[in-house]
């Protein structure tokens, strides 16, 4: 047999390192099982983590501030605060019921308007547009978001109002037997004058429906973009028609886009301040015929109060700013949890 073939058949054995060798070597070499990050991982993280911290620490500043300088008041109010009506600092005597409820009176129309018309826009967009008119259409919603809120107010005042009014009163008169929709006076008549129908809380709704539709369109876009594309096309396979398919895969799986699109409107509607301060006749009594003249807001009332006040009415003011910046806090956190869990798609169905 060649001597090539043996050394191929009877290959030279391992050298293998016993472990007492090991553990009598004085200097081991043991190979290490960290890394080190690369710089510019390391920078990533840290202007993440100063950004995120930056502004956590400006919520909370502003939280302090106002909780500071809200002391005065509270203390002399107390509960009471939340549920008078009135607002007359000068004589210890305020409250926010009236403003608190002309608040969610406004933001409530805003959202009956404008989540219809979000959704709506939002799945003619990813479902149904074709590619070159959808970048026009994320275009001109985009714009509309950018547009400033005066101009919002101005729209509603010059134009929305008188447009408005008719359908006030056709729905007053149809629909009067609900309360919220009759319009009368303190004696309990219908009112059928275009007077009692101007400066209402429903056309300030509609002016904010407008101006929260942009917001909502994108985040129930962005969910139905991520509906996945097996199960689209598994629907069709099964015979489905396009609404089939949008009703049974796109509208489950962006069901929490849907939920945290809303919820975050309703935060920008909470706050609201120019255009509801251009449109609505400020009162301070609960109004809850929303199409009737007289409404308020409480952040139309800082806007309104602000200039003419002094140390004690400042501190008023910066009460009734608490409770907004806590109501709105609490609305939009819970909307970005919604928005956070349906990225996953653990909303599908």
């Amino acid at each position: 047999m060649p001597e090539s073939n043996a050394v191929a058949e009877h290959p030279p054995p391992r050298t293998r390192v016993r472990d007492d060798e090991i553990a009598n070597d004085p200097n081991p070499q043991r190979r290490s099982l960290l890394s080190r990050p690369a710089l510019s991982d390391s920078v990533f993280k840290t202007v993440s983590f100063t950004a995120g911290a930056t502004t956590v620490g400006i919520m909370l500043a502003v939280g302090l501030f106002l909780s500071l300088r809200a002391t005065d008041a509270l203390k002399v109010a107390g509960f009471s605060f939340l549920t008078e009506q009135q607002w007359s600092p000068e004589t210890h005597k305020f409250g926010i019921a009236a403003v608190l409820t002309g608040t969610v009176t406004i933001a409530l129309i805003a959202m009956c308007v404008s989540v219809p018309l979000a959704l709506g826009t939002s799945l003619l967009i990813s479902e149904i547009a074709p590619p070159k008119v959808k970048s026009v259409l994320i275009t001109l919603v985009d714009l509309m978001a950018a547009v400033p809120s005066v101009v919002f107010g101005l729209w509603g005042v010059f134009f929305l109002q008188a447009a408005v009014i008719p359908v006030s009163q056709w729905i007053s008169t149809y629909f009067s037997w609900i309360p919220i929709f009759a319009v009368t006076d303190a004696s309990g008549h219908p009112q059928t004058d275009a007077s009692s129908y101007t400066s209402s809380a429903f056309i300030a709704g509609l002016v904010v429906a407008m101006m929260v539709v942009p917001t909502q369109t994108s985040v129930m876009r962005e969910a139905f973009s991520q509906a996945p594309p097996g199960e689209r096309e598994g629907a069709y396979a099964l015979g489905s028609t396009r609404w089939g398919m949008i009703r049974s895969v796109v509208l489950p799986f962006g069901r929490g886009g849907i939920i945290g699109g809303t919820m975050l409107g309703l935060g920008r509607a909470l706050g609201e301040t120019i255009a509801v301060y251009m449109i609505i006749s400020p009162i301070f009594t609960i109004n809850l015929q929303v199409l009737k003249s007289g409404s308020n807001s409480v952040s139309a009332l800082i806007a309104l109060r602000y200039g003419e006040s002094f140390d004690f009415g400042l501190s008023a003011l910066m009460a009734a700013g608490l409770v907004l910046f806590l109501l709105t806090l609490v609305v939009n956190f819970t909307a970005s949890s919604i928005v956070a869990r349906s990225r996953s798609g653990a909303q599908t169905t």
